[in-house]
């Protein structure tokens, strides 16, 4: 994290929250080019290479108009740890200030941006690998109890399906001799921040979640996952995520082409609810704006982030 000083406190930071396909790349560019910004991104996916068609990442084009960090900074068959992406996070939110720009923390991975905005302490716990290999062959459900056994606030926060991150907790938790949640402290980072959520009515956002996984699909989704399979193996920690998982199961001829996009569709609605329990409409530290009418939206977010910004200085 960047050192304190007197006036870190102004050192202004906009973070653009909100469920999938809420529309937060539009807005974050939208911003980033009205205010001379760069975006970090706070995506758990988007830091894979080759990963682009089922992480929706900004376009070339785009991210040749703003400059975009944390994405594509491992590969699919690394993993990157919380500590490690809030300490990259950190840095590349500090050079964006040094150089007199904006930065904008956009994503939709709960534990990415609290992580970064509420300055947590995160273990720093060197991967484990036989242990992790030992915790691996467990069947999901006997890890999910462990955890809850071991660590039940952890177990409720932590999305279940997401294997991986239980096995950290657990893992963590094994070595430490103490509880993963109870080691992720707080500091307040050094930064002025603004929290900006977007929202949308459930049924459009359903019907814009069903549209972009049938766009992703005609992108070459498919084509991707194969490519990444052959190169890097099913059991790369990046398969394992939306889409991708579905996809495998075609093509290892586990289900059909039509079963696994409904699959991925309803697994998306179901992320988009988890995602719920990280950014709380009633949550007084950030500010959400309904992005149904999206022209007049991002004219009325710009303007309130002007408005603070110039309050902030």
């Amino acid at each position: 994290m960047a050192d304190q000083g007197p006036d870190s406190r102004e050192r202004p930071l906009v973070v653009v929250v909100g469920p999938t396909a809420a529309g937060k790349t539009a807005v974050s560019l939208h911003l980033a080019l009205a205010l001379g910004g760069e975006i970090v991104s706070a995506d758990s996916r988007q830091v894979y290479r080759g990963m682009d068609i089922g992480t929706a990442k900004a376009t070339p084009a785009e991210r040749a108009r703003i400059p975009h960090h944390l994405i594509d900074v491992v590969s699919p068959d690394q993993t990157l740890t919380l500590a490690q992406y809030q300490a990259m996070a950190y840095a590349a939110v500090d050079d964006i200030l040094v150089r007199d720009r904006l930065p904008l923390l956009v994503g939709g991975t709960g534990q990415y941006v609290r992580a970064v905005v509420e300055g947590w302490r995160v273990p720093t716990v060197a991967p484990q690998l036989r242990l992790r290999r030992a915790l691996e062959a467990l069947p999901g459900t006997e890890l999910e109890r462990w955890l809850e056994s071991l660590d039940r606030e952890a177990a409720g926060r932590i999305d279940r399906r997401n294997r991986r991150r239980v096995i950290r907790a657990l893992e963590v938790t094994l070595v430490t001799g103490r509880p993963f949640s109870a080691q992720q402290r707080k500091a307040t980072p050094d930064y002025r921040i603004l929290q900006l959520g977007l929202t949308l009515p459930r049924p459009l956002l359903y019907q814009r979640i069903d549209a972009r996984v049938e766009q992703m699909m005609s992108a070459g989704l498919l084509e991707e996952t194969d490519r990444l399979a052959r190169r890097y193996g099913w059991d790369a920690p990046a398969l394992s995520g939306l889409g991708y998982a579905q996809l495998g199961a075609t093509l290892r001829g586990e289900a059909t082409l039509e079963e696994a996009v409904a699959a991925i569709k309803h697994e998306t609605r179901r992320f988009v609810r988890h995602q719920s329990n990280w950014f709380k409409p009633n949550d007084p530290a950030i500010h959400w704006f309904d992005v149904t009418e999206e022209l007049q939206a991002d004219e009325r977010i710009l303007q309130f982030v002007r408005e603070w910004l110039a309050v902030s200085r």
